[in-house]
């Protein structure tokens, strides 16, 4: 009697944790860039059928995305001070990059 009293009172609890709510629900799946350039170049593709549109999304899906001549010379200016820091380390090369990034 003892053992089935126990039984029902643990599967009482078991059952109300289960009840209990679910963590929340994870946001909304966002696309990836991949996704977003796969749906770009499949829009671009429309009317193409056979090897003509393999050959566009093989280059429209390996193909860089444009850059802009200001982020091109932040990117030349950031491979320019990496060089002028080598051998610099810790706070040394991180108050040498900040003076050399902010430089115009």
């Amino acid at each position: 009697m003892n053992k089935l009293l126990a039984l029902v009172i643990s599967s009482a609890f078991a059952t109300c944790a289960f009840a209990a709510d679910p963590a929340p629900a994870a946001p909304a799946h966002e696309k990836t860039a991949q996704q977003t350039k796969m749906a770009t170049c499949n829009k671009d593709a429309e009317g193409k059928k056979g090897d003509d549109r393999k050959a566009f999304m093989k280059d429209c899906l390996s193909s860089k995305p444009k850059v802009s001549a200001a982020q091109q010379a932040q990117r030349d200016k950031m491979a320019s001070c990496n060089k002028d820091a080598e051998g610099k380390k810790g706070d040394d090369r991180k108050a040498f990059m900040k003076t050399c990034l902010s430089k115009k």
